[in-house]
């Protein structure tokens, strides 16, 4: 009945998946790998897990489990949870080594914004190199040993979006029955009912509302920057209240039961849960850099004389916003509106000729960036060390 627990686990951690869920840190042999077997390397958030070890079924192959605190690959890596300390870590203590004759590690492209592939061979002796976006492209990649663009491009398809509707609406719905069954027990079943339609239409409207701040946000003084009614895509949330409100109307005309007070009041309880759901959508996606994040008005400068067209930067970029120039060896940025300042290339670029620019023209050093990670609240926090982290989990490490 693995399954069946498996089923669950994927569920309860669906709904949940704001909350760290760690699996321990360890060494995993998928099939019957032999000297030559592909090693790959994820973190220890357990849905990833599960999903990383369901996409390589029917292969041979060794699977590393980073201590990442239980945070999935790309907002553990931009959070400074993973970095190459985190994989150094589970080189050393995983007996890895003994199993293959290569030294060849395969990384989630994800965690490019965070672990520094350069760092990894210069105090390991591995090569690191950065596979595919999803985990369900990991066989045909691990069959050519190519990556072709449609597997370096990070997406968000309806499936996806319908994962976060339910990540949020769980919560929601939960805290406020609760709230609601203490008093008003009648009226918890419509109040989970009207989370869950405003949570799916926001997510499954996604393309239309946006979630990319205009370049007037840019210009937007001090704190009010922050605030949801300066988003210009406000106006599209309020088009989705707007219809969940005539919506009501025509239920309640349709049961012929109006009331004036339970439409104003049910219309209230919406627009706060339009709000909620909707003042950072942007940060729910894997798509654009969370409302709250000043790195979101950042843009990426590229010195064309300092590139050598290594290809790092479109090796690495989850929106391919790079070519790459074979004849002369330079990068070129063709796509700079797509670009969503996650900061991976910068950190992978060998030749330090990425870097970010605020918009008052202030070049941040590039150290800043390899360095410290963004927090909760987007300020630049240094990256967990291997002490801090052994700190936080060394009887796991231990084990692994």
């Amino acid at each position: 009945m693995a399954w069946v627990r498996d089923a669950f686990s994927e569920v309860v951690e669906t709904c949940l998946r704001v909350l760290p869920w760690p699996t321990l840190p360890r060494l995993i042999r998928v099939g019957h790998p032999g000297r030559d077997a592909p090693v790959l390397l994820t973190c220890n958030y357990d849905l990833t897990v599960r999903r990383v070890l369901r996409a390589l079924r029917g292969q041979n192959a060794f699977l590393l489990v980073a201590p990442t605190r239980g945070i999935n690959v790309w907002c553990s890596a931009a959070g400074g949870m993973f970095t190459a300390h985190q994989v150094i870590s589970i080189l050393r203590t995983s007996g890895i080594e003994r199993e293959v004759d290569h030294r060849r590690l395969i990384l989630p492209q994800l965690s490019a914004t965070g672990v520094e592939r350069k760092l990894v061979q210069e105090r390991t002796g591995w090569h690191a190199v950065f596979g595919p976006v999803e985990a369900r492209d990991l066989p045909a990649y691990l069959a050519t040993n190519h990556k072709t663009n449609e597997m370096r491009h990070v997406r968000f398809p309806l499936l996806r979006r319908l994962e976060m509707a339910v990540t949020w609406a769980f919560p929601v719905s939960a805290i406020g029955g609760v709230i609601l069954a203490l008093g008003w027990p009648r009226l918890v079943l419509p109040f989970v009912a009207m989370a869950w339609t405003i949570a799916v239409a926001l997510f499954g409207f996604f393309p239309w509302l946006g979630g990319r701040a205009e370049h007037g946000a840019r210009e937007t003084p001090g704190w009010t920057r922050y605030l949801v009614f300066f988003d210009p895509s406000i106006r599209r949330l309020l088009v989705v209240w707007l219809a969940f409100v005539a919506g009501l109307c025509g239920f309640e005309y349709w049961k012929d039961a109006w009331n004036i007070h339970a439409l104003i009041g049910w219309g209230l309880a919406s627009l706060f849960i339009v709000l909620l759901v909707g003042m950072d959508l942007a940060g729910s996606t894997p798509l654009y850099k969370s409302g709250l994040h000043e790195d979101r008005l950042l843009h990426i400068e590229l010195d064309s004389d300092a590139c050598q067209g290594r290809a790092m930067c479109w090796e690495v970029c989850p929106k391919n916003c790079y070519v790459i120039d074979t004849e002369r060896h330079k990068a070129l940025i063709a796509l700079p509106d797509a670009c969503v300042q996650c900061g991976a290339c910068v950190v992978q670029c060998p030749e330090d000729a990425l870097a970010f620019v605020t918009p008052s023209g202030q070049r941040i050093p590039i150290e800043t960036i390899r360095k410290y990670k963004l927090n909760l609240l987007g300020r630049r926090a240094i990256a967990v060390t291997p002490q801090a982290d052994a700190a936080h989990s060394g009887g796991s490490r231990r084990e692994a």
